[in-house]
């Protein structure tokens, strides 16, 4: 069972009650608009936010405050983007990163 993020170090993340649609790696998901993108990810079951170079070896939540670069993704054509640290907001889009950019 996934559970959402409801209490975080550096975000705001009170209870949200406005659920939103995000697109990961061409698949449609709901979210609640402001809670990380990474807590989202989490809920819908997915795991692995980017890939290592050299191994392509799959990484995803590790420090969950924006101190590492495991959880980097794309959103919205932008590397590198720390999905821990990063709120949801509708439409977005996110796939999943190859190494760091």
């Amino acid at each position: 069972m996934c559970v959402r993020v409801e209490q975080h170090c550096i975000l705001d993340v009170d209870k949200k009650e406005k659920k939103v649609k995000i697109t990961v790696d061409g698949k449609e998901i709901e979210a609640y608009e402001g809670e990380p993108i990474l807590a989202a990810l989490l809920a819908s079951g997915i795991k692995v936010n980017r890939y290592t170079v050299k191994k392509h070896e799959p990484r995803g939540l590790f420090c969950g405050i924006g101190q590492c670069s495991d959880c980097s993704m794309v959103v919205d054509g932008k590397a590198n983007v720390r999905t821990c640290i990063t709120p949801v907001k509708e439409g977005m889009v996110i796939m999943t990163q190859d190494g760091l950019k």
